[in-house]
């Protein structure tokens, strides 16, 4: 075992760690810049499109009064969030901070701040390029836009099944190992029983669902996901409340350690930029490439609107849940950063015990217990769409869901530093074939947010059909038969006008 954590974390990880925060950082600001911050300056915007619903128009452009088809932006923003909120967010950043310490909570922020633009970006270009299955479901995301966008099918045969394996197989088996943990820690008990208890449970609730498609798997992810985020939440700022008075003292010290005005054996400015870059991508995914997969699942009037969904997602992520468990780490017990101690949950468990009491340890078992299961089939979602790309074979999808179920068993039983340290392998490298494709059409995007804006600016509620940018290539589902494409008759008048006054 050790020897398989020295290959992969020191060998691979040492070689594809040293790129990844290049691409990650000067995606995100070059991104940023072509966008004027469209991550900070759409705020309002992003609450806005991810509480519309999908209704339809008719001929006339009047509201229908069913839902028309397809996933909510909300939905669609949930299965992401599932993927996202989970492990990452409580054993992930304990262990952030275990090994690189306070300051890799510092860089986590700034990659989520800086990631959001180019989570914008790629969100943006997934709905553009959707596809609709034979049961009427849209479904795309950068194997598509690396296809229609730029005819690069080899890039996007190799992105799919990388993501397939991360997502079904590697992450999976990540958030099993965390339940494993916590659950151990609750009972005190790590016994080759318990995790057999644990795996098994998983594995049959997985199966359950997995079989079920896409829409049971937004139902389940729209009711789990908002509920435990929000208890876990709630825990958090207990303890912001009870240690109030540590709080400015306790974010001195994560910027402090971060820029490196206060050092820390095992833990210098290095590790913590380090830890904080692969904890920040595992948790919020920005510039991934795997968001994109649940963005063009929805059925929205406009790309842009996904776009800046998937981009709240990125600060829901980080800035919100990631934050809720640093200063829960930060304001427990005192922490050996950077020594072979490491722990995931079990840390997080354990300040929260000294902050509230020792029944809260068993809180986080029981949360982290539904946010990772729905983590599992949140991921396995994004695999199976690019599963899907690659191959229509039922048979294929029946083999892949049953080796699923394989890996989520087997997390219960692998060591918390080398599921980890394979997970950071995979991330880096579906990050850099990501960004490769996503840097050449960000132009495309930028021409889609300009339209949006227009249309914005002129009081409408922006729509897109693909021939408002004709020069868009292999563009399939925007010719506005999609009902929810269809302009109010207030809309149309306003256009109609704006049209005969050479505005548009």
């Amino acid at each position: 075992m050790d020897a398989a954590l020295n290959f992969v974390d020191g060998t691979l990880n040492g070689v594809i760690w040293k790129a990844v925060p290049w691409f990650l950082v000067g995606a995100g600001i070059y991104f940023g810049l072509r966008t004027f911050f469209v991550q900070v300056r759409m705020l309002p915007d992003m609450f806005k499109a991810v509480t519309e619903t999908p209704k339809g128009k008719d001929a006339e452009g009047r509201d229908l009064d069913e839902e028309y088809g397809g996933i909510s932006a909300f939905k669609a923003f949930t299965i992401s969030a599932a993927s996202r909120v989970g492990t990452g967010n409580i054993a992930g950043v304990a262990l952030a901070i275990s090994i690189g310490g306070p300051g890799a909570v510092f860089w986590m922020w700034m990659l989520a701040l800086i990631g959001g633009a180019t989570s914008f970006i790629e969100s943006t270009l997934a709905q553009l390029w959707k596809t609709k299955d034979a049961e009427g479901n849209y479904h795309g995301g950068p194997a598509y836009y690396m296809t229609r966008g730029l005819g690069w099918r080899p890039l996007a045969v190799l992105f799919s099944l990388f993501l397939a394996i991360t997502y079904g197989f590697i992450y999976n088996a990540i958030q099993t190992n965390s339940i494993v943990e916590a659950v151990s820690g609750s009972l005190d008990n790590d016994s080759v029983t318990v995790k057999a208890i644990v795996a098994a449970v998983i594995a049959v609730l997985t199966g359950l669902i997995i079989f079920g498609g896409v829409t049971r798997i937004a139902k389940w992810t729209q009711i789990i996901v908002p509920f435990m985020a929000g208890a876990y939440i709630v825990l958090g700022v207990w303890v912001l409340i009870v240690n109030a008075s540590e709080i400015p003292g306790m974010v001195s010290m994560i910027v402090e350690h971060a820029l490196g005005i206060r050092q820390i054996a095992g833990a210098a400015v290095g590790a913590a930029f380090m830890q904080g870059m692969r904890r920040g991508l595992f948790s919020n995914e920005a510039g991934m490439g795997s968001a994109p997969n649940a963005a063009a699942t929805a059925t929205v009037s406009h790309p842009v609107k996904q776009g800046l969904v998937q981009t709240l997602g990125v600060y829901f992520d980080t800035l919100v849940v990631c934050s809720i468990t640093a200063f829960v780490v930060l304001l427990g017990p005192a922490v050996n950063y950077g020594t072979d101690d490491i722990q995931g949950a079990a840390l997080t468990q354990a300040a929260l015990a000294d902050s509230i009491g020792a029944w809260a340890a068993h809180a986080i078992t029981f949360i982290l217990f539904f946010l990772a299961f729905s983590s599992v089939i949140g991921n396995y979602y994004l695999a199976q769409a690019n599963l899907e790309y690659l191959t229509d074979s039922k048979t294929a999808m029946t083999v892949f869901r049953v080796a699923v179920i394989g890996f989520v068993i087997f997390g219960a039983f692998g060591s918390v530093p080398l599921v980890w340290a394979l997970g950071d392998t995979m991330a880096g490298l579906l990050a850099i074939f990501n960004i490769i494709a996503i840097i050449p059409l960000g132009g495309v995007a930028i021409k889609l947010l300009k339209n949006y804006n227009d249309q914005r600016r002129q009081g409408m509620d922006p729509v897109f059909h693909r021939d408002m940018l004709p020069e868009l290539k292999n563009v399939e589902f925007w010719d506005g038969s999609d009902p929810v494409t269809r302009r109010s008759v207030e809309d149309r008048i306003t256009a109609r006008k704006a049209r005969q006054e050479g505005e548009l």
